[in-house]
């Protein structure tokens, strides 16, 4: 499905599945829990699942003679740490906006974690007070105004790599990988836990198991607490990018499953239910999720094995997206672990 995108290589490979036995068997042994560990996917500053998009977006921000990547995020931006070791590995600058996107007041929220990383990778880093919005932003199209004016040329990259022209392709490349390992393995995933906020990531999943009717068992747990602007912009996202791949069949409203339940209490903080499914998972599996996006959809998915969504026997593919240096801005709400 991708033959015809020029791709910048920034990953390791394939990334590896491994199955959660301790987690599964904690949660009753209905069904099998495993993940695909997108966060092991990159020796990029920690790497994550915005690795997979910036490939697809790269080679267009090279052609264009662009100096500057241009990005925006929250403080705790897993994105624009990853765009800004991508402009340090090609060569280019990073200009990154974050916003408050975040009600939190941790003393070292913004000294810590994925924007200190960013900042140590040389990135200009702007603080701006602006609240929680996946749409476009008027603090990013002022930096990018600003490189202009300055003498640079921007390359701007949306909140997520989302809403960029080819930011689903990334995903639709992991259904693609998921089948290869799945005829490897001799079984296929009855379906696939995603966090969803920008929307991107869900979409391109969703296009990408379209092609063999999965669509639908694509399961997006909502972590922007605004589902319905995140419902509407993944299916803006899928319908582009199924037309950039040439799906062959036209998606509809019913092929997105966006579960709202787990957003609670706000983008970014995380409830005490989200803050126990990361110690659980912990403790149980070494694996480490944050609060912000994957301590949700792990929330999210554990509740929903517990409530019975999923038929007895289910094989559920868990996806990894990245995010633990975000746990350093929480540091005291688990300051006793």
């Amino acid at each position: 499905m991708l033959k015809k995108f020029e791709r910048y290589p920034l990953t390791f490979g394939p990334t590896p599945i491994e199955k959660l036995s301790r987690l599964g068997e904690h949660l009753g042994g209905d069904v099998e829990i495993y993940a695909k560990r997108e966060d092991c996917n990159s020796g990029l500053a920690f790497g994550g699942n915005k690795l997979r998009k910036l490939e697809y977006i790269v080679p267009d921000a090279i052609a264009c003679g662009a100096d500057t990547l241009v990005s925006i995020g929250g403080v705790q931006s897993n994105h624009t740490r990853m765009v800004a070791a991508v402009a340090a590995k090609i060569g280019m600058k990073c200009r990154l906006v974050q916003e408050s996107w975040v009600p939190h007041e941790d003393a070292v929220y913004d000294r810590v974690g994925n924007i200190l990383l960013s900042r140590v990778m040389g990135a200009d880093v702007q603080l701006v007070d602006e609240g929680f919005d996946i749409g476009i932003r008027e603090s990013w199209e002022n930096a990018i105004e600003d490189v202009k004016a300055k003498g640079g040329k921007p390359y701007p990259i949306p909140a997520g790599a989302s809403v960029h022209k080819y930011g689903g392709l990334g995903y639709v490349g992991f259904a693609e990988e998921v089948r290869a390992q799945e005829a490897e393995q001799g079984f296929a995933f009855d379906y696939i836990v995603v966090c969803t906020v920008t929307g991107s990531t869900h979409a391109g999943m969703l296009v990408g198991f379209a092609k063999d009717g999965r669509a639908n068992k694509v399961i997006g747990i909502d972590a922007s607490g605004t589902p319905a602007q995140t419902r509407a912009q993944v299916m803006e996202i899928a319908r582009r990018t199924a037309d950039l791949v040439e799906l062959g069949r036209e998606l509809t409203d019913d092929d997105l499953v966006l579960v709202e339940d787990y957003a609670y209490p706000a983008y970014g903080v995380p409830s005490n239910e989200t803050k126990e499914a990361i110690r659980l998972c912990g403790r149980l599996e070494g694996m480490i999720t944050d609060p912000v996006y994957e301590g949700k959809s792990m929330q999210g998915m554990m509740d929903l094995v517990k409530k019975g969504y999923f038929p007895k026997g289910s094989k559920i593919l868990y996806a990894h997206l990245g995010g633990a240096p975000a746990l350093n801005g929480y540091s005291y709400a688990f300051r006793n672990g």
